[in-house]
């Protein structure tokens, strides 16, 4: 696994990971009949809150992002992408792992939702995430705290 760190996000941010969502999502997105080439890009610009979110990098170079916003006794993991050359190389689970141990120390429930038949499922199944519900898009899932 490559060294990897994450840092608070900026404003500064919202532009390289809207463009790292429209990249790394597109697949999926095109597969469900739901890729449009400016809401991609503009459902995160909407989302974004800096408060909530970390830049992940790898040797100090720009890699992805990912955000978990609490709301009442439970976080919502969201925006979670990584650049496609990194993933499958454990960087997206230690990630994964540090901020769920981060939840498991306040004791928060995790929900998170992913598009149906993405391969990001397997990550967060193996995460102790189970299936919550389904709908034509997207998959919900949740994790009890390991407390």
């Amino acid at each position: 696994m490559a060294d990897w760190d994450i840092r608070p996000a900026t404003a500064a941010d919202i532009e390289p990971v809207a463009e790292l969502r429209a990249v790394v999502m597109r697949a999926d997105l095109e597969r469900l009949g739901r890729y449009d080439e400016h809401r991609v890009r503009q459902r995160f610009r909407d989302g974004f809150e800096a408060s909530h979110t970390w830049v992940i990098e790898v040797g100090g170079e720009f890699a992805g992002c990912v955000a978990l916003r609490p709301d009442g006794d439970v976080h919502w993991l969201e925006h979670f992408y990584l650049d496609a050359r990194l993933q499958g190389s454990g960087i997206g689970s230690g990630v994964l792992r540090a901020l769920l141990e981060r939840c498991d120390g306040e004791g928060a429930l995790v929900r998170l939702n992913v598009l149906r038949g993405s391969p990001a499922r397997r990550l967060y199944e193996r995460h102790g995430f189970r299936v919550e519900s389904e709908d034509a898009v997207d998959v919900f899932m949740v994790r009890e705290s390991a407390r």
